[in-house]
């Protein structure tokens, strides 16, 4: 089977992950626009702050140039032992939110990290759940990880739910201080024996194996399909 390498230059833009209901891939410059638009539509209440960085409270026209700058900086510093891959969250077509996944020194760590947000017209209806576990399958099917780590405020139960729903296990407390105030957080953790140790919904990958350097890690994986 081919490998489907349409972008030699950068392969991550030939990169899909597929679920039910999903497509999770790299977004253009028009896509991260469009993304832009969903999240500046909310995210959340104002009142809260599920991030740990408060991205969300800049005003315009400053929050859609640093949303931007964001997305075109981790392209630009991304390196094979240091990476953050956002990928854009796609129904029927349509950009809902994002899914990211980075890593640190991943070659010798085999440790990954999770972020996201949805658009609050999306939330609810089980794509965050559907959405992380095409990442972790990428991480534990795709590139051999074996730890996957993340965290919560603890005000924020959907995504803590989104984690325990997953097979994630809480893994003691954190703290950030996102409006210059400290919160508490809780923290999760997910061994690739967790990950194996239940029956996983299929996620298709495609467009892994032209990649693989850009992690860090070797070996042939051009199409793979995660989960039984």
């Amino acid at each position: 089977m081919g490998t489907g390498v349409t972008h030699p230059m950068w392969p991550l833009f030939d990169l899909r992950l597929r679920t039910e209901r999903l497509e999770l891939r790299l977004p253009n410059d028009d896509e991260i626009a469009a993304l832009c638009a969903v999240a500046r539509a909310g995210i959340h209440p104002p009142d809260e702050m599920p991030f740990a960085f408060p991205w969300t409270d800049k005003p315009s026209p400053r929050f859609e140039r640093e949303f931007a700058q964001f997305h075109w900086g981790i392209r630009a510093t991304w390196r094979p032992d240091s990476w953050d891959l956002e990928l854009m969250v796609a129904i029927d077509g349509r950009p809902i939110g994002i899914q990211g996944i980075l890593a640190s020194r991943f070659a010798q760590m085999r440790l990954v990290h999770t972020g996201s947000w949805l658009g609050h017209e999306f939330q609810g209806k089980g794509y965050g759940k559907e959405m992380r576990g095409a990442v972790l399958a990428l991480a534990f099917e795709g590139l051999g990880a074996e730890v996957a780590e993340t965290e919560a405020f603890f005000d924020n139960a959907a995504s803590a739910a989104v984690s325990r729903a997953v097979g994630y296990r809480e893994n003691g407390i954190g703290r950030a201080a996102p409006r210059g105030t400290p919160v508490d957080t809780q923290r999760f953790r997910m061994t690739i024996d967790d990950w194996r140790g239940r029956a996983r919904p299929k996620v298709e990958i495609l467009g892994l194996e032209a990649c693989r350097e850009l992690f860090g890690v070797g070996g042939d994986a051009g199409q793979a399909v995660a989960g039984r």
